[in-house]
């Protein structure tokens, strides 16, 4: 089984990506926390806890790490130093390790964060973020999903590399997207958008992965 960092694993859509790795028969989902009182939820569930801070060293969170998923964010609080350099730091010490994928929780809008009405600060913070993991040359996946809302999952999406639209999509299918991506049969240095949509999540990344090669 392939160890999964999921940096952000206290929060509301990366909780349910660990509880999708740990309940796949592929995956060993490592939680990665910033406070030591978030340690126990994981631990009482059987799960691989490590304490990491982005704005800290993190040679240590990817020791035996095979992939990650990068599901943090600072809530809009600190977009430069959570959202863009926190990230910038782990996706190095990423590549220090020999990561063999790196799949980062992005926004739409990131390609052109200039363009947008709100949320400028925070769509420029994922954009460089973006583009120093597009960058790296790591493996990677980047999705940027559409607004998020807490209903139920689908199942279902729309994917493409360019959606030419707005809409909103589940954070259940979001966590649902990011732990496809993992798979070593999931479109690899590959960007693309996703809002909710009629097309299961599995199909939609064969279409994909048909567009691209």
């Amino acid at each position: 089984m392939e160890n999964i960092l999921v940096a952000g694993a206290n929060g509301t859509t990366g909780k349910q990506v660990v509880n999708l790795l740990k309940s796949s028969q592929y995956f060993n989902p490592v939680a990665m926390v910033r406070n030591e009182d978030q340690i126990k939820q994981f631990k009482d569930d059987g799960i691989d806890v490590v304490l990491g801070d982005l704005q800290k060293d993190l040679a240590h969170v990817v020791k035996n790490t095979d992939k990650i998923i990068f599901a943090a964010g600072s809530g809009g609080k600190q977009v430069v130093e959570v959202d863009q350099e926190g990230a910038k730091r782990l996706i190095d010490v990423s590549k220090m390790a020999n990561v063999k994928k790196f799949v980062m929780l992005s926004s739409m809008g990131a390609d052109k964060p200039e363009e947008a009405d709100d949320l400028q600060e925070y769509l420029k913070a994922k954009h460089k973020a973006d583009v120093h993991l597009q960058n790296s040359g790591l493996n990677y996946a980047i999705v940027r999903p559409g607004t998020l809302n807490n209903n139920k999952g689908k199942g279902k999406i729309e994917l493409s590399e360019k959606l030419n639209k707005r809409g909103e999509i589940s954070r259940a299918d979001v966590a649902r997207t990011l732990v496809q991506a993992v798979h070593d049969n999931a479109p690899n240095h590959s960007t693309f958008e996703i809002l909710e949509g009629d097309i299961l999540i599995g199909k939609a990344f064969d279409k994909l992965n048909d567009n691209v090669s």
